[in-house]
Order: C-alpha cells, then structure tokens, then sequence
C-alpha cells in the first residue's frame, strides 16, 4: 500500500472529516498536552513576523495574531484545511507545500509548527529555509509526534499481553513497543485512515540538524498530563507511561 502523506492525507475527504471530528470534540491530545506546551515555550509577538508551518484551520496562527504579531504568513498543503480557515485581518492564509516552500531570506521573528514536521520527509532541507527565513535572533518552535512514537516500522501503539485487563491501555500487562528506534526513514501506521506515512528521526537527529543550521537549542519538552487535566480525562494516564509529543525550541545565532 503507499502511503498517505501531506496534502493528499488532509485532503481526503475521509481523513480530514474524521480528523475534524476528533479535534471538534476535543478527544486528541492537542488541547489537554500539546496547545499548552506550545503555550509555554513562545516568546512574545508583539509586533512580529510570524511563519505558522502546517497551519491546518489556522486556530495557531489566529491565537498569535491575537496576540499582537504584526503578520502572521500561515501556510499549509490541504485545501480543504485551508478552505475551512476563519480568516483574520493580520493573518494571510497560502497553500503550499512545506518540502517546496520559498520565502525571503530576514523576513521572520518566528516560526512555529505544531504537530507537523514528523510528516515531512526532506527535514534538514526544511530547517536549512527556516534558519535563512529568521532574522538574527529570531525563533523556531515546534511540536511532532515522539520518536518513541514513530519508531516501530508497525507503529502498532498500545499491545496488550496475556496478563492484561481487557478494555485498560494503562495498566499492567499494556506495552508500548519501541523497536528500529536507530533506523530512520519512512513509517506508515493506521490513524483515523490505513496507510498514513510519517517520517521517524531519532530526538538527536532533530537537535543535531537544528545546530548544524545554525540554531541553538533553548528548550526541549515532552508533555505529560497535569492532575487537573488528569481529573478531567484519566485516559490520559497512559500518556505518564511514554510520551507522544516532542516540542523543540530554537533560536538563529546572531551575525558576528
């Protein structure tokens, strides 16, 4: 089977309404994990350029527009994503294909991606623009699925052996398998679709590309869930046992 990647994942009407439905009714762990971690690790936009990598609906980019970025260039490949963007005066909406996309050399603060990059397949290519897009100083943040997540040629995610409970994925007896964690390259796993192709890199290939473009590392996160969000969704346990996301922050090196 090959797999489904980028644009054509989106934009399959049976992915993207699925996906839809997921965030609509708050049952991923965008809101209780990754939105907050994101949160924490911005700086401050007031007055900023803003590139949002991978926009989707452009709910991140309206949040940082919000917030007092001056422009925020929010791109994404889907045109169904970008057809149901609610549009904001500050923020300009471009369908374009993150492997290919060209912007000005100094015309960027900040640029931000949330959940995306583990879809890309040429990332020190991406990361090598991204560094000539930021301004001396400026940032990059950005949040993909945990290596430990996309390790697994299978990605099977949660097996349950002989001893565990039917029905529980945070008890004894669930496993999660991490195996061909040192061979990167392309994955495919079923979500929401069968077939949907990823790209997994050990968490010291993202860093070492991040350095050998010319960034320095300033923060390097893996959320878990607080009690209060525990409380309110205990499933979110099984997130304690191995974490889904990694948020790396960046920032370029000043001229000499």
């Amino acid at each position: 089977m090959t797999p489904v990647e980028g644009r054509d994942l989106y934009d399959d009407p049976r992915f993207h309404d699925g996906y839809r439905r997921l965030r609509a009714t708050g049952a991923g762990i965008n809101e209780a994990l990754e939105i907050p971690a994101m949160a924490r690790h911005l700086p401050a936009v007031q007055g900023a350029s803003v590139v949002d990598l991978g926009c989707g609906t452009g709910a991140l980019a309206r949040r940082l527009a919000d917030a007092g970025a001056a422009e925020v260039v929010a791109v994404d490949a889907s045109r169904r994503m970008l057809a149901n963007a609610e549009p904001h005066p500050r923020v300009r909406f471009i369908q374009a294909d993150l492997e290919s996309l060209s912007l000005p050399s100094g015309s960027a603060d900040l640029v931000v991606s949330s959940m995306v990059l583990h879809y890309v397949a040429d990332y020190p290519a991406l990361v090598r623009r991204i560094a000539d897009w930021l301004r001396p100083g400026g940032r990059l943040v950005f949040s993909q699925e945990h290596p430990i997540c996309t390790a697994h040629r299978g990605m099977p995610g949660w097996l349950r052996t002989g001893e565990a409970e039917e029905g529980c994925h945070i008890g004894a007896g669930w496993v999660w398998p991490v195996d061909d964690y040192a061979s990167e390259g392309p994955r495919t796993q079923h979500w929401i679709l069968e077939g949907v192709g990823k790209h997994h890199r050990r968490t010291s290939t993202l860093i070492a590309t991040l350095l050998g473009a010319g960034l320095d590392l300033t923060a390097i996160e893996e959320p878990t869930p607080d009690a209060t969000a525990l409380h309110t969704r205990p499933e979110l346990a099984e997130h304690l046992r191995r974490p889904p996301i990694l948020l790396l922050a960046a920032r370029r090196r000043e001229e000499p």
